[in-house]
C-alpha cells in the first residue's frame, strides 16, 4: 500500500484511563506510524472525540451544539497527538474544514495530498465541520478525497462479529466481509452515511484491535487478524 488512512478512536488514546489521554498508549502508536513512514507509506489520521465528549448520550442539549463540541474535541486530541509524533521525529499538519486560529491549517484536498507525497503525516480533525455528521463520515470522506489505498479502523475490539463480542460469549468474527452484507446486517462498522460512502467508492477498511501487539504495523503489512472490508 502506497497512502493510507489511520482511524483512530478517543477512547483508544485514553488507554486505560478512559478519559483523556493516556501518553504512554500514543507514543506507541507514534512509533508504530513512524516506523511504517520510514518504510515509505503515506499516513493521514482521523481520531475520534470520545475521550472527551459523547454529546449525544445527553438528554439536555440541542443535538447541533453537542456535535459542535465533539469537532471541537477531535481538534484536542489532533493537535495532541500531533506533538507526540513531532517527539518521535515525524513532520506532521492538521487540517479542520473550519478555521482555528493560528492552530490549524484549512483543509484542502490539495494542500493534503502534497503534503504526504512529502512524508509529512496529515491530521484531519474537526470531522467535515457540519452537525449530524460522525467521525466515521469525515473518515470516509477524507480518505476518498486523498485517494487512500485502505481505512485502518483501530477499534476496541478486534474486527468485525456477527454480534457484540461484549454481550453474546459465542459472537462469530468475519475474516472477511462484503460492504453489502455489513450494510444489509446493520453491523455498526462505520455509520450507515459513511458505509454508504464507502460502497459508492470502493473504498475498502481493515477492523482491528489497537491493543494488540504492534497492531498498526500489521494492518498496514497485511498480517492482520481483524476483519476485511471488502467492496
Amino acid at each position: 500500500m502506497k497512502r493510507v488512512l489511520l482511524k483512530l478512536s478517543g477512547e483508544a488514546l485514553a488507554g486505560s484511563r478512559k478519559t483523556g489521554f493516556d501518553e504512554e498508549t500514543v507514543a506507541g502508536i507514534a512509533r508504530q506510524v513512524k516506523t511504517l513512514h520510514d518504510e515509505g507509506i503515506q499516513i493521514g489520521i482521523v481520531t475520534g472525540g470520545g475521550n472527551f465528549w459523547r454529546g449525544r448520550s445527553s438528554e439536555h442539549m440541542d443535538r447541533t451544539k453537542a456535535d459542535e463540541i465533539g469537532m471541537l474535541a477531535t481538534v484536542m486530541n489532533c493537535l495532541y497527538v500531533s506533538e507526540i509524533f513531532r517527539s518521535e521525529g515525524l513532520q506532521t499538519h492538521v487540517m479542520t474544514p473550519f478555521q482555528v486560529g493560528a492552530f490549524t491549517e484549512l483543509f484542502s484536498k490539495d494542500a493534503a495530498v502534497s503534503a504526504l507525497e512529502k512524508g509529512e503525516i496529515v491530521f484531519f480533525a474537526g470531522g467535515i465541520g457540519h452537525p449530524y455528521f460522525s467521525t466515521d463520515t469525515g473518515t470516509l470522506l477524507r480518505a476518498i478525497e486523498i485517494e487512500a489505498d485502505m481505512i485502518l479502523l483501530a477499534k476496541s475490539v478486534d474486527g468485525v462479529y456477527d454480534s457484540d463480542p461484549k454481550k453474546n460469549p459465542e459472537a462469530r468474527k468475519y475474516r472477511e466481509i462484503s460492504i453489502d452484507e455489513v450494510i444489509r446486517k446493520d453491523l455498526g462498522v462505520v455509520d450507515m452515511t459513511a458505509s454508504i460512502l464507502a460502497r459508492e467508492n470502493h473504498m475498502p477498511m481493515l477492523v482491528f484491535g489497537l491493543n494488540e501487539e504492534e497492531s498498526i504495523l500489521k494492518a498496514a503489512r497485511g498480517q492482520s487478524d481483524g476483519t476485511y472490508v471488502t467492496v
